[in-house]
């Protein structure tokens, strides 16, 4: 008689997890149970959330009689995720972090965790998403090197596992996926990619996993908490400049990588007229798109484009300012899930497609031009609000979600185009915001 196949799953002490590891018991698969210790500082409350949702997660492999274990990641995630996020907003970019926490932690360490030390043969997820593979099929799976170069051999005969959007299209997590390894993917369970959320949470309260049914659902980034973004930049900055040792829960010193994140107070300029309008802490802290805090002005105004030279952030009246669209964008080098453009891409170096740079916001139509370094540019069909440096274009075809790069340069905007200038009145320097650049062959 063969053995039950061995599948180890990544459990949050979130509810989705939680049903996911019961659908992969209920499915015959020798089941356990990992929980990872990413970030353990303290929150706003003074509490340490990671020993809560430790906890959370032993007792659901209690009630599903499953082995469980725990793997500290606090240093990877410092030194592969936490630290380039300071890093780009050092840049004046705005990073996402779940987007490189699933590349390196969730995919990679723990990837190699499950099948290396546990002896895995696959790893599963809560995530709201599937693949082209079957379970059957992904368990047949065998590791294959990365090729070397910036695209695979095209004569290496290899049938690419996609990545495709989960059923409920509300909850799908393709976005946050798009930067996954190949090798990763081919060896991933998904349980919850044909579910809805409501059904999932119908599991959950029929089988006695009540404790983290109650639990709210986990919103922005996991090291910040309910803070006020800016005031926890600035707090723990301000913390590492007077203290000049490691940062609570890390032990790390996290005094250099702090020192560019002091308060840098400039100017919020009005796009329309330079009028000066108030001062801010640092134009680092600031997104496109987002509402400025200017103390004095009744009415709203909106971050348009950043000068990094001068430390100025220059703001907008109104939500649907044209400061705030554009329809141009390149990105780094893509992460293409099948390791390679698709075809149709390499071969017309041009494409349609659809893209989206948040979570949630309709897709947008688009035609990617492929760069010779395999960076693209991305055109949207029509201009789109508040294109933001740092983030990542996302692309999809369909229902497959092709892959992603960071957005590194903007086009100019609806504005600038308006008032018939050549160039955007902010200096490009490490801000993202570029001339507008002819497309490259």
């Amino acid at each position: 008689m063969l053995s039950a196949r061995h599948v180890v799953c990544a459990l949050s002490g979130g509810v989705d997890s939680a049903v996911a590891a019961l659908l992969l018991k209920r499915r015959g698969y020798q089941v356990t149970g990992v929980f990872m210790k990413n970030w353990d500082t303290l929150d706003e409350h003074g509490v340490c959330t990671a020993d809560k949702d430790c906890e959370d997660a032993y007792r659901v492999c209690q009630v599903l009689d499953i082995p469980f274990h725990q793997v500290s990641y606090v240093k990877e995630y410092w030194n592969q995720v936490f630290s380039d996020f300071l890093s780009e907003y050092e840049k004046g970019r705005t990073p996402n972090p779940d987007i490189m926490c699933n590349k390196y932690i969730k995919f990679r360490c723990f990837f190699n965790y499950a099948v290396d030390n546990l002896g895995a043969d696959a790893m599963a997820t809560g995530h709201y998403a599937r693949t082209s593979l079957e379970d059957e099929e992904v368990f047949q799976q065998k590791h294959v090197k990365r090729p070397e170069g910036l695209f695979r051999n095209r004569f290496e005969v290899r049938n690419a596992v996609r990545l495709l959007q989960a059923a409920d299209s509300v909850k799908d997590q393709t976005f946050f996926l798009s930067q996954v390894s190949q090798d990763a993917l081919r060896r991933t369970i998904f349980p919850l990619g044909d579910l809805t959320k409501d059904f999932v949470k119908k599991i959950a309260a029929e089988n006695r996993l009540h404790h983290v049914l109650q639990k709210k659902e986990s919103m922005g980034i996991c090291f910040v908490g309910k803070r006020n973004f800016e005031d926890f930049i600035l707090q723990v900055s301000q913390w590492c400049r007077v203290e000049r040792g490691p940062c609570p829960g890390l032990g790390l010193s996290t005094t250099l990588a702090f020192q560019y994140l002091q308060p840098r107070p400039g100017h919020f300029i009005s796009i329309e007229n330079n009028k000066v309008l108030g001062a801010h802490q640092g134009w680092f802290l600031y997104t496109l798109g987002q509402r400025a805090r200017i103390g004095g002005l009744r009415e709203p105004w909106y971050v348009v484009e950043k000068d990094s030279a001068k430390g100025d952030v220059f703001v907008a009246p109104r939500t649907d300012h044209p400061a705030l669209y554009r329809d141009l964008l390149r990105t780094s080098r893509v992460h293409w899930i099948a390791e390679e453009p698709p075809p149709a891409l390499v071969r017309d170096k041009m494409m349609e497609c659809h893209f989206r740079f948040r979570h949630q916001m309709a897709l947008v139509p688009c035609v990617l031009t492929l760069n010779q370094d395999g960076t693209v540019w991305v055109t949207a069909v029509k201009a789109v609000r508040a294109l933001t440096p740092g983030q990542f274009a996302v692309f999809y075809k369909g229902d497959e979600c092709l892959g992603s790069g960071k957005i590194m340069r903007l086009g100019p905007s609806t504005y600038t185009l308006q008032r018939g200038k050549s160039k955007s009145p902010v200096a490009t320097s490490g801000n993202g915001l570029a001339k507008a650049p002819p497309l490259e062959p």
